[in-house]
């Protein structure tokens, strides 16, 4: 005969729900010996219990396993406890750039504190997010979202308000009423960035762009043609990139295969640097030797190549962790907040030197 199991006062006692399967406000219910409306007031916190009952039913909770769920939360509350993060990248440059891993990484040290979840998805053109945005708001699909590679004047900033749905823009430029925004100053390490080019001796420095019509784009080159200027030194060329690798490859061909390459490059991000430098290897030309070469964003990797790279150290964690706390304030009932997280600075390394002519 199979053992019957007994409580304390030898009342029978159902066995505790197979390991592997999910844990239900039910079960927990049934353990505690109480309503399960009962316990939903103690695991939300709500007013109706004691607090002795409540830390009981708090610990049998943790002690079966349970956790909460997200649909069940979503019914009662009618949110959806989950954000979204709409990328206009394709699938091949988003895996290669890991500044939107730190991104996402401070986003979900805050978002998993707080029981939400993050919502990612890729959209080959602005069309398509633009489609996308009013079927995750009227589907209850996400409660808010995160804007990022802001564009001049970004159509998504009229979506978003005319669907009342909560956002944050990072690195948006100009402040929006109805938006929030989280930025990092990036003007002082560019101009720091280009003095110490300047300060060795360069004259002929190239820059390699960005993706076009981006905002941060835009402020890099800006930055370069007005430091440049302010120091009487004529821009040198100007090759059009894509913030990856494989354009800073083709940069290389283009201004170092040129009748009078520059001594110094200025790169739009590190991505487009480690790509420039590992051409320029190829096609016979040192770095820092015969042309310095320097990047943008700090990222990890750039510590390790050969050489070391020069670049503006930013702070994608920081960003994406104080994205998310405005993100989770303006969802519950917050007006809009504008914030500056430090600014970015120069890190030197050994991709920049004097130049030989």
């Amino acid at each position: 005969m199979p053992t019957r199991m007994t409580g304390p006062r030898g009342q029978a006692r159902r066995p505790r729900p197979d390991a592997g399967v999910r844990v239900s406000i039910t079960d927990v219910a049934r353990e505690a010996g109480v309503a399960i409306s009962t316990v939903s007031a103690a695991l939300n916190g709500r007013a109706g219990v004691s607090e002795a009952t409540r830390v009981r039913i708090t610990g049998i909770a943790e002690r079966l396993g349970w956790v909460p769920s997200i649909r069940g939360r979503s019914l009662v509350a009618r949110q959806a406890w989950a954000v979204g993060l709409l990328v206009q990248r394709p699938a091949s440059v988003l895996e290669a750039d890991p500044f939107f891993a730190g991104f996402i990484g401070g986003v979900e040290t805050v978002l998993d504190e707080a029981h939400y979840a993050l919502l990612l998805q890729l959209a080959g053109s602005r069309e398509r997010v633009l489609q996308r945005l009013p079927l995750w708001a009227r589907s209850e699909t996400v409660d808010g979202i995160f804007l990022t590679d802001v564009q001049a004047d970004d159509p998504r900033f009229e979506v978003v308000g005319r669907l009342g749905l909560p956002a944050v823009a990072i690195n948006s430029g100009d402040k929006r009423p109805f938006v929030s925004t989280v930025h990092q100053q990036h003007l002082p390490g560019l101009r720091a960035l280009l003095r110490h080019l300047l300060d060795l001796g360069h004259t002929r420095i190239a820059h390699v762009s960005g993706s076009p019509g981006f905002v941060h784009s835009g402020e890099r080159e800006d930055a370069w043609r007005t430091e440049l200027a302010d120091a009487g030194v004529v821009a040198g060329p100007l090759v059009g990139g894509d913030f990856t690798s494989e354009g800073g490859a083709r940069a290389a061909d283009e201004l170092l295969g040129s009748a009078d390459p520059p001594t110094a490059v200025l790169c739009a991000n590190d991505l487009t640097a480690i790509g420039f430098i590992s051409r320029a290897n190829a096609m016979g030309f040192t770095v820092p030797g015969d042309v310095s070469v320097t990047g943008f964003d700090g990222i990890q990797l750039s510590g390790f190549t050969a050489p070391p790279l020069t670049t503006v150290q930013t702070a994608p964690h920081d960003l994406g962790a104080e994205a998310a706390r405005l993100l989770l304030r303006l969802i519950a009932g917050g007006e809009p907040e504008h914030t500056e997280i430090p600014a970015a600075e120069l890190l030197v390394r050994a991709s920049t030197a004097r130049p030989r002519r």
